[in-house]
């Protein structure tokens, strides 16, 4: 995996920020398939991809975070794995050209497994399988297994993306502030999600709803602690608030850019936005990033 390093720059490597947020501001509604927009709006989503690349990006992100099978049978669309997940491939890789490298999106499955609920192991390995090798078929560099929030579900699906053919594959779970800690959705700590994640080439974190800049370098630097693996940091532009009917982000491009040297310190060798950001905080990174280089 440290070929990446090599073949897109020095590190800190930059990566894009969000995707479904920016379809938002393009017109997808809320609990539309955003997914679909590879099929119905291609042209939306390339936009969406070169504006990252334009910022600077090196990394950037299909639009496929719940292109598996049991997400999509919300919409009905359980049938189109692999059409959605080859389109979205083909749309970043139109941005991307022959400088950027291209993540394949694999987000969690959307449902609860046992012991929590009622799905067994064995699916949710057939459905991110599935995805994973659409992806992989694309020729995507990376699959993206991003906003896990439990080990088993982290480690089914590396699994499942390695068997899939996974040429390197990321990792990165969603951890939130929890009574002064930092704990995933599920309660798993950040010393056990790094634990559930070292089968992948590069570990970190991605979103955290009520997350500020300064958590994403106290998080960097726990996972430093326990691993020396390459580390992935993508952050949220804040907490997501409801301001006159519309969803907003308050962390501007500058309150983000402004931990940027406290990530390198702490070891961080890819850097990017998750939830909110757009391509004036990604662009404002990569001002920042360069310094670091």
């Amino acid at each position: 995996m440290s070929r990446i390093l090599n073949s897109v720059g020095e590190p800190p490597i930059l990566a894009d920020g969000a995707i479904g947020t920016e379809l938002q501001r393009m017109g997808l509604g809320i609990g539309e398939c955003g997914d679909a927009w590879n099929i119905d709006h291609p042209d939306r989503v390339l936009a969406v991809h070169q504006a990252y690349v334009d910022a600077g990006a090196q990394i950037i992100t299909t639009n496929s975070f719940r292109s598996n099978r049991y997400a999509l049978k919300y919409f009905g669309f359980e049938s189109r794995v692999p059409e959605f997940n080859l389109a979205a491939t083909r749309i970043a890789s139109e941005a991307a050209g022959e400088d950027v490298w291209v993540m394949g999106s694999v987000g969690p499955f959307g449902g609860f497994m046992k012991p929590f609920g009622d799905t067994p192991e064995t699916d949710v390995y057939d459905w991110l399988y599935e995805q994973s090798a659409a992806l992989v078929e694309g020729g995507v560099d990376i699959i993206l297994l991003e906003t896990m929030s439990t080990v088993e579900e982290m480690q089914i699906a590396i699994n499942a993306a390695r068997d899939a053919g996974a040429p390197r594959i990321n990792a990165t779970m969603s951890f939130n502030k929890v009574d002064g800690d930092y704990k995933t959705m599920k309660g798993v700590t950040l010393e056990q999600g790094v634990d559930a994640m070292l089968g992948a080439d590069v570990i970190g974190c991605n979103c955290g709803a009520d997350l500020i800049p300064e958590d994403y370098v106290a998080i960097a630097s726990r996972i430093r602690k326990c691993s020396d693996k390459l580390m992935m940091i993508k952050m949220n532009a804040g907490k997501p608030e409801l301001v006159d009917g519309q969803i907003v982000y308050k962390q501007t491009p500058e309150m983000m850019a402004a931990v940027v040297k406290a990530l390198v310190a702490a070891g961080a060798d890819i850097i990017g936005g998750c939830c909110g950001t757009t391509p004036a905080h990604i662009k404002r990174l990569a001002d920042e990033i360069v310094k670091y280089r």
